[in-house]
């Protein structure tokens, strides 16, 4: 397959996305944490089943607010709840953003990574033909195609003998 990708970014259009990507960068500036990772391990994620369990102690507090603890600080576990759903939400259109855009970047490296091999191919054959440049280049080149060494199995039969 030869250019299995076509894909254009034009200045304005990469000019648009940067100032959309900082645009977001300010609306999150200090709304948003960075744990590290001590803190990660610390504070963790709930899984689904503790979520299931946070969801059915909303549904109580909602439906029948004379069964859940005065000691909660309902507007506060509801502001949390909602930033959750909010957050989770938009990480995941974001995240199906990122991979998007990692499989496209992986298909223009391949492009590249293919081309490339031609321009070698052709330079070799260039040098072959003596042409002025080509051996220099090809030298140059050749540094990202080491030759294996022998194998230790090679190597250790050579010894025994």
């Amino acid at each position: 397959m030869k250019n299995i990708i076509q894909t254009q970014f034009t200045n304005d259009l990469k000019t648009q996305i940067d100032a959309k990507i900082a645009e977001l960068e300010a609306l999150f500036q200090g709304k948003l944490a960075a744990l590290n990772a001590d803190q990660r391990k610390l504070y963790g994620t709930i899984n689904e089943q503790n979520k299931l369990f946070v969801n059915k102690v909303r549904d109580y507090k909602m439906n029948q607010p004379q069964l859940s603890a005065d000691d909660v600080n309902w507007d506060e576990f509801e502001n949390d709840y909602q930033a959750r759903i909010f957050l989770e939400t938009r990480k995941e259109k974001l995240a199906s953003l990122v991979y998007q855009m990692e499989s496209t970047k992986i298909l223009h490296d391949y492009d590249n990574y293919n081309d490339a091999l031609d321009d070698y191919a052709y330079s070799q054959y260039k040098k072959g033909r003596e042409v002025v440049g080509f051996a220099e280049k090809v030298a140059d080149l050749k540094q990202f195609f080491p030759r294996t060494a022998k194998s230790n199995s090679t190597e250790a039969e050579n010894n025994a003998k």
